[in-house]
């Protein structure tokens, strides 16, 4: 075995929001090894519609910088719980970690399990204290702080002597003074060569490559992304495909090539540690190893932890599926289970399975964020689908049935402390910490059920004027706890189809909150806002004003009505109950009863059946 010092392989984890991709940025401006079109915009890995709206990195990014004489591959990683599952593949393929650190947040709940994953993996982890030109910043106590993350997680002591630097994505610098507000950001650049080894690697022996990632083109059909663990690989080699099943087999290597800058170029040959795309392999999955045809031997599987939450993925069965205008291209069970199964090839978190009725799927991930992503790429693609309400998945270990428990941080200003812990309380939570800064700021650590947590965001901001800042990451499964209160209130269904008029409008909305406006269509069994009472109410929204041919004076005044109250994906499926779909379609989104009819919601209920 011999290391390369030709070339580092680097991963950036850390927390949603504390600077990965920005700090990227400053590092592609820094090496000035790209056009300036391709610098305009901020966040440039971000090249998903969804990551740009929503502000957040959902897919793990390769690119490649030459610094010296030295190839740094970076792999910018996601930074929200949900989509851990990028996270734990992509760690495979560096050998360092630059572990980036809020200058006023501190560790957060995902710091931690990206930072314990990159140590399982045996990574050397650089921490990056970010943000450091805040006015609120606290470099030096964050500083120790994720030292004490640290020792928690069990690192040894050659991990404890970790490399640092203070660091200010945004405006491009980094430096070993906390204090120092200017500079460049080679600083960074300089510790990554000196303290993230090169891979070690023996080019001798036996080819052993695993797919970490995949891409898919319409032009050359799945391409394979990983990185060489042992000897070499070329252009229009045979190698062996190992499949999860112990399968093999032999399949040609089209063409290679290798991250540079932004984009790929081919190669005519790679090496170990080299990280490498693949292409001409008929059907790899993640996990699956590339190895020599003479000496097959597997690699060990990546292993991903299991799926939280699952939601019932079914055709669109409204009387508006597949509406002429803003309708979708794909409507049937066969579309569905197509891209169903498209997705599984990459995203590894995702599990897919039949459910009873054989037009739906029971689709777990990890979160509710985590299958809203897919619901609106699928909604984008022109595919139409109704959602039911997300479910936790629960364990049978012992006889006992147990239930998946999340750590949950909540920063507010110290008077809304109260409001907080109530809505926690009443959710089966249960505090673990409780601080308060010099700033003024409390900060909260709870265990609570998972369940608890479906629409506790919205309820929380509401409470606390949205000022508090809410962030949850998985933590270990536990006996099951009692009921969580479910939606207080009950919701206002339509009973007609139709045109929804001002008029019914004005009468309803004194005792209810409106999801639809004058002009928009409803029908029979759809969901058009939210009752005062607990109970739920079936309504006329299209009843128009008898016309008669008298005028009298006050009859005819203007009616004035309240702005709708338009639901976000995220929190229509938050919001939703068991007996109730989000119907998605792609220029809206409506909430429904399951059964239209109120006939059949009064037979289903006398049955005494449960959804």
């Amino acid at each position: 075995m011999k290391r390369r010092n030709d070339i580092r392989n680097v991963a950036i984890i850390a927390h949603v929001d504390h600077g990965k991709t920005t700090l990227v940025d400053s590092l592609i401006k820094f090496s000035g090894q790209f056009r300036e079109s391709q610098l305009q915009q901020e966040c440039i890995l971000d090249s998903n519609d969804q990551e740009r709206e929503r502000g957040i990195t959902i897919l793990a990014k390769n690119i490649a910088l030459t610094y010296g004489d030295t190839k740094i591959n970076i792999i910018d990683t996601p930074g929200h719980a949900d989509f851990g599952g990028e996270v734990e593949r992509v760690l495979r393929m560096a050998d360092g970690a630059l572990v980036l650190v809020d200058s006023f947040e501190g560790p957060r709940p995902q710091t931690r399990f990206v930072l314990q994953k990159a140590l399982e993996v045996g990574l050397q982890p650089l921490v990056v204290v970010n943000k450091i030109d805040r006015p609120d910043a606290r470099p030096l106590d964050v500083l120790n702080e994720t030292f004490d993350l640290f020792v928690e997680l069990g690192a040894d002591d050659a991990t404890l002597d970790f490399p640092y630097v203070f660091a200010s994505g945004r405006s491009g610098y980094a430096s070993h003074d906390p204090a120092t507000r200017s500079g460049d950001i080679r600083p960074l650049l300089d510790l990554i060569i000196e303290r993230i080894p090169g891979p070690e690697v023996d080019e001798e022996a036996p080819l052993q490559y695993m797919v970490t990632s995949l891409t898919y083109s319409e032009f050359v059909g799945r391409i394979a992304t990983g990185r060489i663990s042992c000897g070499k690989i070329k252009t229009g080699q045979t190698i062996s495909l190992m499949k999860a099943d112990g399968s093999i087999k032999n399949e040609k290597v089209v063409a290679l090539e290798v991250f540079d800058k932004l984009g790929r170029t081919p190669v005519q040959e790679a090496t170990a540690g080299d990280i490498v795309a693949i292409t001409g392999l008929s059907k790899p999955e993640i996990g699956d190893t590339v190895a020599d045809p003479a000496f097959p031997k597997a690699l060990p599987r990546i292993s991903v932890d299991e799926p939280t939450i699952s939601m019932v993925f079914t055709i669109n069965s409204s009387p508006f599926a597949g509406a002429k205008e803003g309708g979708g291209k794909y409507l049937t069970t066969r579309h569905l289970r197509d891209r169903l199964d498209r997705e599984l090839e990459s995203n590894v978190a995702l599990r897919v399975t039949e459910a009873s009725d054989k037009e739906a799927f029971n689709v777990s991930g990890r979160g509710v964020l985590h299958l809203s992503v897919l619901i609106e790429q699928m909604r984008r693609e022109g595919y139409e689908l109704s959602v039911g309400k997300p479910q936790v998945i629960r364990k049978r270990i012992d006889g006992k049935i147990y239930e998946p428990f999340e750590i949950l941080v909540v920063d507010v200003p110290q008077n809304e402390v109260g409001p907080v812990m109530e809505i926690v309380g009443n959710r089966r939570g249960e505090v673990t910490n409780m601080t308060t800064n010099s700033t003024g700021m409390s900060h909260l650590e709870f265990s609570i059920p998972a369940r608890g947590l479906i629409g506790i965001r919205t309820r929380m901001l509401n409470a606390t004027r949205g000022e508090a800042i809410i962030h949850h990451q998985f933590d270990c499964y536990k006996p099951i706890e009692g009921d969580v209160p479910r939606r207080a209130n009950g919701v206002l269904v339509s009973q007609e189809r139709g045109k929804v008029v001002a008029f019914a409008l004005g009468k309803l909305q004194e005792r209810s909150e409106l999801f639809v406006a004058p002009g928009d269509e409803v029908y029979e069994g759809m969901i058009v806002g939210e009752n005062s009472r607990d109970t739920d109410m079936v309504v006329n929204p299209i009843r128009e004003k008898k016309l008669t041919n008298m005028r009298a004076s006050g009859s005819d005044e203007n009616i004035i009505l309240k702005p709708p109250r338009r639901l976000s994906l995220e929190a229509a499926l938050e919001y939703i109950e068991d007996d109730e779909y989000v119907e998605v379609t792609p220029s809206i989104i409506r909430l429904r009863k399951i059964r239209l009819t109120e006939t059949e919601r009064k037979q289903h209920s006398r049955g005494g059946v449960t959804e």
